[in-house]
């Protein structure tokens, strides 16, 4: 019997772990408990198929099971989940994303645990129940001419897009972040409802305001749109300059740096000058009334720079100035000879300026006398050659021509000397000999008698 007891023992042991094992297998493959089997209702499918999951809060808890078309054509949705669902649960076929067909999920909303539970004969109604929209339902609501206008729009961020991936991944990372700090902005607007009611109001007010100034808004528009044409035609030049400007700023920047100490430097300046501003003003005043009388003058100067019409005008002159030039350049040469070769004479006949200018002023008293015979100096005398006086007709004959000048006598002695037509000054300022540059020139004993 001894020899027994350790095989018995062996045996209950093996058959201990036996089931052990048993249980193992059957808590795996059961799930861990019993199954609860729903039937839910929706308007549509939702391209639900079985298989999809049902989830609770985003955690699976069950899977589709079937999906029927009922009598009255809603889709009947048999779903199976491992724990029982309470009355008030609520059911939506959500996808976990925009894209593909098989990726639709059951999420529920469980009821309260309070509440009874849902027999398997239940069915959560369309009441509980949310059918998703699927885009293609939203592009059925368009009419034609909408929906070519989105596939327009499509294949323009297609064609946007295109090669741009890098950049519009970068762009996306920072959309979330643009979005909350639009979403705080919007927040801190409405926030205080009363300032942001007035400000909507002021804007419509200001927005009529511009609506009333249509037309000087469209003219705004269409001149900023050719001013930005001319600088786009321009930009080339636009380019130099800014290519040119940051070492011109850098110049700049050391030339104010500079200028800085320059303008200390001023203030002396600027101080000593102060006491001269002080009749400034009064100046200023009385060079008022000289500016506006001169307003006439520069127009008549404006009108003698440039007038309508050929060749009346300073303009004229100055554009006809090269053709001149170009004439006269030939003469320039001879012309400067000329006066070299005159500059001995000029030098001679300088000094006789006073007794030019005293035979003249005589000359001219001698013509504003006259008598019976006339002015004095029209009368011409036998001795001037140009007739004879005939005593025995009392006529005067004309002298042939070469008897004419046999009444002259030329002197070939030097020519009196300047000053020399009247009497000698008592300082002996005349005759003027030129410090002696003209001795042996003229003539110093050349005066009128007496």
């Amino acid at each position: 019997m001894t020899d027994n007891k350790p095989g018995i023992a062996r045996f209950a042991a093996l058959g201990a772990l036996i089931a052990a094992l048993a249980l193992v297998i059957y808590l795996l493959f059961s799930g861990g408990g019993s199954t609860n089997t729903y039937r839910l209702l929706f308007e549509t499918g939702g391209q639900l198929v079985p298989g999809n999951e049902v989830r609770v809060g985003g955690v699976p808890v069950g899977s589709v099971d079937k999906v029927d078309l009922t009598d009255d054509s809603q889709a009947e949705i048999t779903i199976t989940t491992e724990e029982p669902l309470h009355q008030g649960t609520t059911a939506v076929i959500r996808q976990t994303s925009l894209s593909g067909i098989a990726n639709r999920y059951v999420s529920l909303t469980p009821g309260p645990n309070s509440e009874d539970e849902l027999e398997e004969s239940d069915v959560i109604t369309q009441e509980d129940t949310t059918a998703p929209v699927d885009i293609d339902q939203l592009f059925d609501t368009f009419r034609p001419r909408a929906r070519r206008a989105l596939q327009k729009v499509i294949q323009g961020q297609a064609t946007i897009y295109t090669g741009r991936g890098p950049e519009a991944n970068r762009t996306y990372k920072f959309l979330n972040p643009g979005l909350s700090s639009t979403e705080k902005l919007f927040a801190e607007l409405t926030r205080d409802q009363r300032v942001f009611t007035d400000f909507v109001v002021d804007t419509g007010s200001v927005m009529n305001a511009v609506a009333a100034r249509r037309d000087d808004l469209t003219s705004l528009v269409s001149n900023a749109n050719q001013a930005l044409g001319a600088i786009a035609s321009q930009n080339s030049a636009l380019e130099r300059s800014l290519v040119a400007l940051p070492p011109t700023l850098r110049q700049s920047n050391t030339t104010f740096v500079n200028l800085r100490a320059t303008l200390d430097d001023l203030d002396p300046v600027v101080a000593a000058a102060k006491p001269a501003t002080v009749n400034l003003a009064s100046f200023l005043r009385d060079l008022r009334p000289v500016a506006e009388r001169s307003i006439p003058v520069f127009s008549d100067l404006g009108r003698a720079v440039s007038r309508q019409g050929p060749d009346n005008d300073l303009n004229d002159l100055l554009l006809a100035t090269p053709e001149f030039e170009r004439k006269t350049r030939s003469a320039v040469d001879p012309a400067i000879a000329a006066l070299n070769a005159s500059e001995p004479n000029i030098e001679f006949a300088r000094p006789y300026s006073p007794d030019l200018l005293g035979f003249l002023t005589k000359f001219s008293q001698a013509t504003a006398y006259y008598d019976a015979n006339g002015h004095y100096a029209r009368v011409q005398t036998p001795a001037l050659g140009l007739f004879d006086y005939d005593p025995l007709t009392s006529l005067l004959n004309p002298q042939p021509r070469s008897q004419r000048y046999d009444g002259f006598q030329f002197n070939r002695a030097p020519t009196p000397c300047p000053g020399a037509g009247t009497q000698p000054a008592a300082d002996g300022s005349s005759p003027y000999l030129a410090d002696g540059e003209l001795a042996g020139k003229c003539n110093p004993a050349d005066t009128p008698p007496g």
